[in-house]
Parts: structure tokens; C-alpha cells; sequence
């Protein structure tokens, strides 16, 4: 496992739920990016996330990790969960929030 491996491995597993994104929650710099930050502090959860324009190797990095080509990458409890469409899709059927739930992850808000 290469070191960029490594790091992205201990972020996704050190949080119940990770998020890799372009930017900040405070300051998201992609429209995706955003969508999954306004998802998640709806639903009231904590999480933590990586800003991954900071550094070149964890954003190709992160695309190898999950064999996933784009950015934001959700992960809950160390699963990937997916991107912004997939995220959204989950969230708008209540999916997202039974599959929070069924990880032992407490939702304030419901769809």
C-alpha cells in the first residue's frame, strides 16, 4: 500500500462518516461538493472531510482508493458510499438516512 494509501485508509476509518471534497464544509469550490455538505448538515450528522485541491497525490490518490473517478467520495464506517448523485438519490428515498441509522449513526433530520 503506497503512503497516499495509507493516509487515505486511516482518514476513511478514523471517522463514522469521511467525506473527500473540493474545498471546505464551511467553503465548498464544487457544485457537487456542495450538494453532499448541505445533505449531511441537514441530516445533522458529524463528519469529517479532506479538501482534496490542498494536494495533488490524495486527489488522484482518492480516485485509485475507490476505483471512483470523481470528487466528493462519501464514506460511512469506512465503506464508500458514492458521489454527489448517488448521495443525493440516497437522501431524496430515504436511503440514506435508513442506511445512516442501520450503522448506528444518529440522523437529526428526516427527508
Amino acid at each position: 500500500m503506497s503512503d497516499i494509501n495509507s493516509v487515505i485508509d486511516q482518514q476513511v476509518k478514523s471517522s463514522d462518516i469521511f467525506l473527500f471534497m473540493k474545498g471546505t464544509p464551511d467553503f465548498p469550490q464544487c457544485g457537487f461538493s456542495g450538494q453532499v455538505v448541505q445533505i449531511l448538515n441537514y441530516l445533522g450528522v458529524d463528519y469529517n472531510s479532506a479538501n482534496v485541491l490542498e494536494d495533488e497525490n490524495l486527489r488522484q490518490g482518492i480516485k485509485d482508493y475507490s476505483n471512483w473517478p470523481t470528487i466528493p467520495q462519501l464514506y460511512v464506517k469506512g465503506e464508500f458510499l458514492g458521489g454527489c448523485d448517488i448521495v443525493r438519490e440516497m437522501f431524496q428515498s430515504g436511503e440514506l438516512q435508513t442506511h445512516l441509522q442501520n450503522a448506528g449513526i444518529a440522523v437529526k433530520q428526516t427527508a
